[in-house]
Parts: structure tokens; C-alpha cells; sequence
């Protein structure tokens, strides 16, 4: 296990060991690539330590075949680690605007069953991918995500994608991560590709 110190020690009475096992909420945001990507690789070790894990989806559409999606429910069916379900809630509405009455819709049900979850303790670890755009655009209160999250049960981790993550999300966070954007393909024209996008 990897021994890092920290730069400071709470007086709080809690153990090392306390410490370590306290739930986490991650945020993965700004206007760099790669966001989603590292949430799944934290699923990765997720589920390699067999905890249960909740992927949700608010932007990518049902009809989107991701390449983590299929390896980790292949992980999650196999017997090994713990399990994967998947749930996908948005229409591709960030990219292509659509019904954005239904979408809004979509992403309130969305978090219904992720507050739902949390008060069951169903999952170990939820990865709530772009989540952080229904709260920008109002269509879920930053407020209650953020209350929700200060008083979910027992040990479950979350972590939070996408860009303009709200202020009080990030400061709830014990854990933000803002990807900055230095080059990119698409700078040049190119847009996205297989094995590399999804």
C-alpha cells in the first residue's frame, strides 16, 4: 500500500486507519480532456478491490457505445471484482441539442435514483459522469446535490465529471481535479476518434 504522508493532521480524534476509510467526493472538472476517463479508471480499481460500483451517465446518449462502458460491465459480469451497473440518462444533449425538455426531465430522474441508491448504500463507488452540467444549467439544485452528498450513509465514494463544476460542489469536495486543455486535435479540425474517444 502506498505510504504518502500528509501535509497536515487534523486534531479531530480520528485514527490514521479512520482517516483513511472516511468516504470521498471527487471532482473532475474544467475545459480539459480526459475528465471521464479518469473517473473510470477509478472505477478500474473499484472494482478490482470488489466494491460495487454505479456508473451514471447524464449526457451521453443511450445509443453511444463507449469503450469503458463495455469493459467494465465485461469486469463486472466476470466473476471477478465487484459488480458494474450502468445507467445512462441523457439523449446526447450537450453536443446535440435536442428535446431539451425531455433531457432536463432525464437528468432530474437521473438523480432521483442516485439519491435513492445512496440512502439504500447500493453502490461502493458512483461515477455520476457529466454531472456537473445539469447543475450548471439549473435543471438540479447544487444546493441538495451538495446537502445530499455531506449526508449519505456509510462509506460510499462519489465522483463527480464535467465541466463549470459549481463553486459549492467544489468546496465540498475533498478531492478537484481541473483538467486544462493545452492542445487539441480538434484545434486542428479533427475530430473525435475511435479507441481514443470512445
Amino acid at each position: 500500500m502506498p505510504q504518502g504522508q500528509p501535509a497536515t493532521v487534523p486534531d479531530d480524534g480520528l485514527t490514521t486507519r479512520q482517516r483513511r476509510r472516511q468516504p470521498l467526493l471527487a471532482v473532475h472538472t474544467g475545459p480539459g480532456k480526459g475528465k471521464s476517463t479518469a473517473a473510470f479508471g477509478l472505477a478500474l480499481r473499484a472494482w478490482n478491490q470488489g466494491w460495487p460500483i454505479g456508473v451514471f451517465q447524464f449526457v451521453k446518449s443511450a445509443k453511444w457505445r463507449v469503450g469503458e462502458e463495455r469493459a467494465l460491465r465485461v469486469l463486472g459480469d466476470s466473476g471477478e471484482g465487484g459488480p458494474v451497473t450502468w445507467h445512462k440518462m441523457g439523449e446526447g444533449w450537450s453536443w446535440v441539442q435536442r428535446d431539451m425538455e425531455s433531457s432536463e426531465e432525464a437528468a432530474r430522474e437521473g438523480w432521483e435514483q442516485v439519491k435513492r441508491d445512496l440512502a439504500a448504500e447500493t453502490y461502493r463507488l458512483y461515477v455520476l459522469d457529466e454531472f456537473t452540467y445539469p447543475m450548471h444549467w439549473g435543471w438540479v439544485d447544487t444546493d441538495e446535490v451538495v446537502r445530499t452528498l455531506a449526508e449519505r450513509p456509510g462509506s460510499q465514494h462519489v465522483v463527480i465529471t464535467g465541466r463549470n463544476a459549481p463553486a459549492p460542489l467544489l468546496e465540498a469536495a475533498e478531492l478537484v481535479t481541473e483538467m486544462t486543455k493545452v492542445k487539441h486535435p480538434m484545434d486542428l479540425g479533427r475530430k473525435g476518434q475511435a479507441g481514443i474517444e470512445w
